[in-house]
């Protein structure tokens, strides 16, 4: 059974690999994350979880299983990265105001020279929404570290109308991926704790 790190800080990534079951170690990794030029969303959700991955084996060496997950919001083909303060926050989110985006989200395992990476894309509508309540969001510190500005796991939920694919990817974690990945590493779901 191969040892799994978790190459993020993110609590909504721990909480839903835990959910499964997975026995896993969570180590932070840095890096850039400024798409591209021209870079496609998909390609730089893939790029971004693929270098996690990597970075994370880079700091604590060949053996283990890393995992590396990025999750972006794209209106119309552009990225909607997470907002710097309130006023872009506000625009992000009157721009994705009663229509339909998107949530991709990738997932990538390495262990050694071993590579895999699956992107989720999931569509998801927002009902109409207001300067007013934009900001009211705003100031709940919720959307302030979320891609597009919005958290669907919490408050942010208010503003989904619909949504069609992955809930748990737009969480930031595609859970169906995620295990079938990790059960071709050798990393097993449901896994009882030894007693």
């Amino acid at each position: 059974m191969s040892s799994l790190i978790l190459a993020s800080a993110s609590p909504r990534r721990r909480e839903l690999l835990e959910q499964i079951g997975v026995a896993f170690t969570s180590v932070p990794v840095d890096i850039d994350e400024t798409p591209a030029p021209n870079e496609p969303a998909a390609e730089y959700v893939a790029r971004l979880a693929l270098e996690k991955a990597r970075a994370c084996q880079q700091l604590r060496g060949e053996g283990p299983v890393y995992l590396g997950s990025d999750t972006t919001v794209t209106l119309d083909g552009h990225i909607l990265g997470k907002p710097a303060d309130e006023e872009g926050a506000v625009s992000m989110l009157m721009h994705l105001s009663g229509r339909q985006h998107q949530v991709m989200t990738s997932v990538a395992l390495v262990q050694g020279a071993h590579e895999a990476v699956e992107t989720v894309v999931t569509d998801v509508s927002f009902r109409a929404l207001d300067e007013a309540i934009c900001r009211r969001y705003w100031h709940t510190g919720e959307p302030q570290d979320k891609a597009g500005a919005y958290g669907i796991q919490g408050m942010g939920a208010v503003f989904v109308s619909r949504m069609e694919g992955s809930y748990s990817a737009v969480v930031g974690l595609p859970l169906m991926e995620t295990a079938q990945l990790l059960e071709s590493f050798g990393v097993p779901v449901w896994h009882a704790p030894a007693t």
